[in-house]
């Protein structure tokens, strides 16, 4: 816990100060956004706030929720060190405003390899504990 706290503190200590979020306002959402009291929406405060400063503030904030924001042709990937191990995200762009193609690939998949080693020379009650070692979630290698 030390040695996280340590890290963190590191981070806020590198971290420039001023507002984090993108000033070009075709793709970043307003910074008085505010949630709605069902936690999903905006506040109505903040429908009334855009509507009362013009048409083009409300007509530019609904097309950014509905449509997005164009991505670049291209792809990508990124990788996180999860819990189970890396969790990849493959990303394909014709570059339009929704991904063209999107993989996921799940570690509790890469996991579920090792099974045919870990059991070998067992006996079948052995396989659950061999499972339970490596604590997959199914619904990520359900493919």
């Amino acid at each position: 816990m030390r040695q996280s706290l340590h890290i963190v503190e590191q981070c806020l200590d590198r971290l420039r100060p001023g507002p984090v979020m993108v000033a070009d306002k075709k793709i970043a959402w307003p910074a008085q956004l505010a949630v709605g009291p069902d936690g999903l929406g905006n506040s109505l405060d903040h429908i009334r706030k855009i509507m009362g400063e013009s048409m083009e503030a409300l007509i530019h904030h609904f097309k950014l929720v509905t449509e997005g924001f164009r991505v670049p042709t291209g792809q990508v990937y990124a990788a996180v060190e999860s819990a189970r191990g890396e969790l990849g995200v493959h990303l394909v762009s014709d570059g339009g405003t929704r991904p063209y193609r999107v993989h996921f690939r799940d570690p509790s998949f890469t996991n579920l390899q090792s099974m045919a080693a870990m059991c070998e020379g067992g006996q079948v009650a052995d396989v659950i504990v061999a499972v339970a070692s490596i604590d997959p979630v199914m619904g990520g290698v359900d493919r």
